[in-house]
């Protein structure tokens, strides 16, 4: 059992829109069908959620969830891709953040002296990156969402 997609798009690209097809109606099937949401640091994001067949759902979400993070750029804090059905997580994928090495000023490496001046300096490093995770919000670049719309 599977969900038709693109059916007429992709015969009219094949036969360079010379094609045409002829069909009957039948009666409605009942199918096992759910609707894949991708949330992008715990927010859904509609314009990626898709409707799928429950036994190829989990697939095709980790597939998109493992495409958005080739597209995505690294942030300055985490970004979690998560693809869920209803409430339930079906894949996961963290893009981790990009580093940056406090400890150097000008070139030279803090050192020397008492460690607290170096645990000062990552401890507020730690509490930026906490602020900015909770305000910051993932672009998606269009290069991105293409990419993600592409079977």
């Amino acid at each position: 059992d599977e969900v038709i997609i693109d059916l007429h798009d992709k015969i009219k690209s094949i036969t360079s829109g010379y094609a045409s097809f002829d069909y009957e109606k039948s009666e409605p099937q009942v199918a096992d069908i759910v609707r894949v949401d991708i949330l992008l640091n715990g927010n859904q994001v509609d314009a990626l959620s898709f409707i799928s067949h429950r036994s190829v759902a989990e697939n095709r979400g980790r597939m998109l969830a493992e495409r958005l993070k080739k597209n995505i750029k690294r942030q300055q804090f985490e970004v979690n891709i998560q693809a869920a059905i209803g409430v339930k997580v079906i894949a996961k994928v963290r893009i981790p953040p990009v580093r940056k090495d406090v400890l150097v000023k000008s070139g030279k490496v803090v050192g020397g002296g008492d460690i607290t001046r170096k645990q000062k300096l990552l401890k507020k490093q730690k509490e930026g990156k906490k602020r900015l995770k909770m305000v910051g919000n993932v672009q998606v670049s269009h290069k991105a969402f293409l990419s993600v719309l592409e079977r």
